[in-house]
Order: structure tokens, then C-alpha cells, then sequence
């Protein structure tokens, strides 16, 4: 897989920063210029994430050229598509004649390949098993069968319609999620991340276990607009790994506590990655509600890293950070302002002004920009600004192709799930296999959450689970937001979990550790991944901080504590009797509902 353009100097590498600069302007373009029809932008942004993915220089001559001609194929079907919208509204989703069946097989190759090359194989294989159902389910007897549909209708409700590579998650990564990757990739290009890595240092570096609490602050602050717990890991870790283990920090649990912290950008309002954006279109609850239902747990996500890690500095002895290793206020003040004029012109934007995220994102994305043309020095930089600009093009459409990639082919499977109802019967299997009940049927969901985010990308993992588990637990009992943090939350566990655990395996390597030791230390700090997700079914108020704010830190306080007494039985009890102590009753405080306004 290689989706990322050489490092060796050629004549096609300085083509990315223009395909990037083209990639940015066309989303931020669609914010401002009204509707667009969706067969004409969503085709586009098919286009313009094909050159970063397939016609990139691969690690053989054959990769190239194959890549280069699928990817001219499927340049030319997309154009196609969109030069003939108004015609194709017409037919309904069904195609007409050899030649359309052609485009559409064409653009489905290309989607599978393109996330093959962005991914690996896992996400497209479920993609072509589903096709195969689509296409082969009337001969499957019993329940699992259906009554097939015509090819020219199934090939083209997936390829000329909105019903499938062309639907509404595709919609959400052309008009939000784009949008907010540039965002990511202009802040990430300046002086933000020094600016995270300072303000964290100021705050913590002075406790016990010091270093590994300003990992704790900055993976959040960074995971924040990056939204990807790799690369926080290889971003924030580049710093803070040596920083631990110059002090004294076993390598295990240096990797363990970048690890953890890393995995929380996903959860952590405000960006949350592309996941928050899907499920802003999965459930119809506007972004805010989803980032007001989403902060009280990534606190206490932290807050259970947090205290983990105190218990293994007393235990160890960690000390603080030294103080010629803390940055001064000066420091603090400057670099701090890169990413807090942008943050507080996108919170403004949307809260105070009540802008839509993308249109909040995009005055962020200015102010960001200007702001590359300094840096902590106050002095203006030709060379640095040109610089920054390259690295933010570069970034922003390769982030945004490989998105697309993921996206594009998890459509396929929802749109499959669409039209032969199989999401119906799997619904069906969970609740008979559950007895009707909710635990069982949630834990149910968990391992399918579980296992599925080993192979496949968090959003690709939460969208195909919540397509085929969600109507099974909102059909026994439980809000549709409730339903999809519980799901988003679960195909996270991947990160730190073994055998796949990517977050740990970027970690371990950066300090040269054993992985299954990382892994094993991971876990116990990161036990707030397993048990808060729990905590929002048994504590429902936990998410309803914009409706009910006086029950919903209630209830952050109640699980709080559970989780403390949990961590602490997990890391700092010496003896197996008071471990089981404090771990009963940290799991009986977290269970046991309290009288709350929503009851």
C-alpha cells in the first residue's frame, strides 16, 4: 500500500501541492456557493482523491501502472457521471446499456481498489462479499436469502444514484469532513502543535509523573483537530516517549501512556474526527449536540488516564518534569495563541454566531492561515510561510483522498445493507440471539465492534456495526445517540486492544519495547475505553449535558469515581483481595443507576 507521494525528488512530486491547493479550494468552494447537485460535487471529490491514492508512485513498476490505469479509468467514469447528472436524475438508478454497466463496474473496482491501497484489504473484502450477496443472495436459501434484483437496477442504484458510493456518508466527507481535515492540516502546519505541547507542559510538567501527564494534555489537545490516534501517537510521541524515558519511565509504560492518551482524539470534541460527522447524518442530532453529548465521557476518558498514571507514579516514584524542561510563560502565551485564535473563531462561529460547522471551520481555516505567516518569533518568513503552505496543501489532499477511500467504500456496504435488507435480518439474529434483552445484545454488539475495528478504520467500523447492530438496541430500549456513541466507542478499542492494537504497535517501535508489554500496560490505563461506553447505558444522563446539565455532571462524577476506584484496583493495589475490592465496587458504583431528571 503506499498512499503517499515519494520522498525522492521527481518531476511529479511537485504536482502534490497543486492537486492539494486544488482539493482545498473546491471544498471550501462548496460551502460558499450554494447547492450543487450531489452527482456533480460528490464525483468531483471522487476525482480529486484518485490521484493521491492510485496514480502516487507505487512500490513496483506494476502497482504504478496499474494504478495509473485505474485510476485514468475512473477518472474518466466520474467525469462522466457528473457531465451527465440531469440525464442520469432521469433513469431513476437504473442503468442503460453495456456502455453505463461498464462505468459502474469500473467505479466500484476503483473504490475497492483505492481503499486496498489506502487501508489494506480488510474494508474492501467485506465491500466485494457484500456486492457478491447483492448480486448472488436470491440463491441463498432460508432467512438469509432475498429476492435479488435486476443487474442494470442494483449496479446502478450503487453508481448513478444516491444510493450507494454516491450517498449521503459520501455527502458528509465532501461538505463537513473535508472541511475540517483543512482545518487540521493548517493548524498542524504552524506553530499549534508546539503550542499544545507548551501549554500541557506549563499545566502538568510540574506534578508527579509530569511527563506523562503532559502526554496526557497534548494527545488530547492534538488528537483534537488530527482525529487519528496514529498519528498522534508519531506526532506527539516524537516528543514526550524520549522526555519519559530520560526520566525513568519503564518503556512500557512510556509507549502505554502515549498510546492511551492518543486513542482519545477520536472521542474529544470538538473535531473527533470523521466519525462525528457521519453520525451527525446517521442520526439527524445537529454537531453540536453530538459534541455536548460527546464531552463529558472523553473527559473522563482523560481523567481515567490521568489517574492511572498518578497510581503508577507513586508506585514507581515518577518525578516531575525538571523545571529547565518546562517552557516559560512567554513561550506558553505565543505558541498557545496558534491554535486558540482558530479554536475560539470556530467555537464562536458555531455556538455564539450559530453558523453551520463547516462554515465556522472555514473562518477558522482562514484565521489559521494568516497565522502561518509567523511563527513564535513574531517575524515574518518567506521561505517558513512558503513552507507551511506546501506541508498544508500536501497534507489537506492526502487526508482528505484517503477519508474519501474509506467513506466511499464503506457506502458501497450501507447501500448494499439498503437494498437486500440484510441489515434487517442481521438486526433480527442479534435481538433472537440476545432473548429480547439489552446487555446481552449490547455486549453482543461490543465484540462485533471489537473484532471488525481490528481490521477496518474507526469510522468504517462504526458505521458498518451501527448499520447492521443500531436498530437492534434503539428497538430495545435505547436512544439513537445513546446507540451510536456506545458503537463509535467500541470500534475505538482496536487501538490499544491485541492482536491489532495500531496505537501501541507506533508506540512500541518508538521505544523499542515489546508490544504485548505496551499492550498489557495500555489496557490498564485505557480501562475507561471499556467501561465508560457501559457507563452511558447504565448513567444515560452522562450524554445529555445540553438538555439536563445538572444530572449530566452528576452522573460524570458517579462513573468518575467508579473509574478511579477501577483504576486504582488495576494499577496501585498490592494485594489480589483489595484489588477485587476496589474493582467490585467501582463496577457497582458505575451499574448501579441513580434517580436522575431523565427518568
Amino acid at each position: 500500500m503506499n498512499t503517499t507521494p515519494s520522498e525522492k525528488p521527481s518531476i511529479i512530486d511537485s504536482v502534490w501541492p497543486l492537486l492539494g491547493l486544488i482539493s482545498i479550494a473546491f471544498h471550501l468552494w462548496l460551502v460558499f456557493s450554494g447547492l450543487v447537485p450531489n452527482l456533480v460535487s460528490r464525483p468531483i471529490h471522487l476525482m480529486l482523491a484518485v490521484p493521491w491514492i492510485l496514480m502516487a508512485p507505487g512500490r513496483s513498476m506494476a502497482l504504478t501502472v496499474s494504478g495509473w490505469m485505474l485510476g485514468t479509468a475512473g477518472l474518466a467514469a466520474a467525469t462522466w457521471i457528473a457531465f451527465n447528472e440531469s440525464t442520469l436524475g432521469d433513469q431513476y438508478g437504473s442503468l442503460a446499456g453495456q456502455g453505463q454497466v461498464v462505468v459502474a463496474c469500473v467505479l466500484l473496482v476503483c473504490v475497492l481498489e483505492m481503499a486496498r491501497r489506502s487501508i489494506g484489504w480488510p474494508l474492501p473484502m467485506v465491500a466485494a462479499l457484500a456486492l457478491a450477496y447483492g448480486l448472488l443472495g436470491e440463491h441463498i436459501p432460508g432467512e438469509f436469502g432475498y429476492a435479488g434484483m435486476p443487474l442494470n437496477s442494483f449496479l446502478g442504484t450503487l453508481t448513478i444514484a444516491e444510493g450507494g458510493i454516491w450517498g449521503s456518508l459520501t455527502g458528509v466527507s465532501v461538505s463537513i469532513v473535508a472541511i475540517f481535515v483543512i482545518f487540521g492540516a493548517v493548524l498542524n502546519a504552524g506553530e499549534a502543535g508546539q503550542g499544545f505541547m507548551n501549554l500541557a507542559s506549563a499545566a502538568a510538567g510540574h506534578l508527579r509523573g509530569g511527563a506523562g501527564k503532559v502526554s496526557v494534555i497534548s494527545s488530547a489537545l492534538f488528537g483534537s483537530i488530527s482525529g487519528s490516534a496514529s498519528a498522534n501517537v508519531a506526532s506527539t510521541g516524537a516528543i514526550t516517549l524520549p522526555a519519559m524515558t530520560r526520566l525513568g519511565y519503564p518503556r512500557r509504560l512510556a509507549g502505554a501512556i502515549e498510546a492511551v492518551a492518543s486513542s482519545g482524539g477520536q472521542i474529544m470534541p470538538p473535531l473527533m474526527g470523521a466519525g462525528a460527522f457521519v453520525m451527525v447524518e446517521l442520526t439527524g442530532v445537529p454537531y453540536t449536540g453530538i459534541m455536548a453529548a460527546a464531552l463529558l465521557p472523553a473527559i473522563l476518558y482523560f481523567a481515567a488516564v490521568w489517574i492511572g498514571i498518578d497510581a503508577y507514579a507513586v508506585k514507581l516514584g515518577l518525578a516531575a518534569l525538571p523545571a529547565d524542561q518546562r517552557p516559560s510563560f512567554k513561550a506558553v502565551a505565543l505558541t498557545t495563541s496558534f491554535f486558540f485564535f482558530p479554536f475560539a473563531t470556530l467555537l464562536w462561529g458555531m455556538f455564539v454566531s450559530d453558523y453551520t460547522p463547516q462554515y465556522a471551520a472555514c473562518m477558522a481555516i482562514l484565521v489559521g492561515a494568516l497565522l502561518l505567516l509567523t511563527g513564535a518569533d513574531l517575524r515574518f518568513d518567506a521561505k517558513r510561510t512558503a513552507s507551511r503552505l506546501v506541508a498544508a496543501t500536501r497534507t489537506a489532499g492526502q487526508q482528505i483522498a484517503v477519508i474519501a477511500s474509506i467513506i466511499l467504500c464503506a457506502s458501497i456496504i450501507v447501500g448494499v445493507l439498503g437494498m437486500t435488507g440484510l441489515g434487517v435480518k442481521v438486526t433480527s439474529v442479534i435481538l433472537s440471539l440476545s432473548g429480547q434483552s439489552l446487555w446481552p445484545a449490547l455486549l453482543l454488539t461490543a465484540l462485533a465492534c471489537m473484532l471488525l475495528g481490528m481490521e477496518v478504520p474507526t469510522t468504517a467500523a462504526y458505521v458498518i456495526c451501527v448499520s447492521v447492530a443500531g436498530p437492534a438496541l434503539t428497538a430495545l430500549g435505547l436512544e439513537p445517540l445513546q446507540t451510536h456513541l456506545f458503537v463509535f466507542w467500541f470500534a475505538l478499542l482496536s487501538t490499544i486492544t491485541p492482536p491489532v492494537c495500531g496505537a501501541v504497535f507506533i508506540a512500541a517501535g518508538m521505544v523499542e519495547e515489546n508490544w504485548l508489554k505496551v499492550a498489557g500496560t495500555a489496557m490498564k490505563l485505557g480501562v475507561g475505553l471499556y467501561l465508560i461506553p457501559l457507563g452511558m447505558i447504565a448513567n444515560p444522563d452522562l450524554i445529555a449535558l445540553d438538555a439536563h446539565p445538572f444530572w449530566a455532571l452528576l452522573a460524570m462524577f458517579k462513573v468518575g469515581a467508579a473509574l478511579a476506584l477501577v483504576s486504582y484496583g488495576l494499577i496501585a493495589a498490592r494485594r489480589w483481595l483489595a484489588q477485587l475490592g476496589f474493582l467490585a465496587a467501582g463496577l457497582l458504583m458505575l451499574f448501579v443507576p441513580m434517580s436522575t431528571a431523565a427518568t
